[in-house]
């Protein structure tokens, strides 16, 4: 990412980076997934959502990796329910700006930066 000047869209991530994401039709490894990424910095993130329990279940279990983790047996029986196809995107607003004004840190945009107790 930090060589790319031109805006370009990234597409497809391992299904084990972003677990609530639809599996790829023509690649069970793969999410439909894509980053918008402008001069080097990822600008918008977004994916298509995963809607299948049984396949929602499955990446739960391979997530816990054989601990014993509680697996949210009620997101899944909402999703037995029946959810439509859904997605989304959501652009880091403050990425963008350090885009518009040549920002080099993100500290220097931040709206709500983390304040230290100054020392007395």
């Amino acid at each position: 990412e930090d060589k790319t000047i031109d805006p370009l869209f990234v597409t497809h991530s391992p299904k084990e980076l972003v677990p609530l994401a639809k599996q790829n039709v023509e690649d069970s490894s793969l999410v439909d997934v894509f980053e918008l990424v402008i001069n080097g910095a990822e600008i918008a993130p977004g994916y298509s959502e995963l809607n299948d329990p049984l396949v929602q279940h499955q990446r739960l279990l391979e997530q816990a990796g054989g601990e014993k983790q509680k697996i949210d047996e009620e997101f899944l029986l909402a999703l037995e329910y029946g959810m439509p196809p859904a997605g989304g995107f959501g652009i880091g607003i403050d990425r963008l700006t350090m885009l518009l004004t040549g920002a080099e840190s993100i500290r220097d945009v931040i709206l709500f930066p983390l304040l230290k107790p100054k020392k007395l």
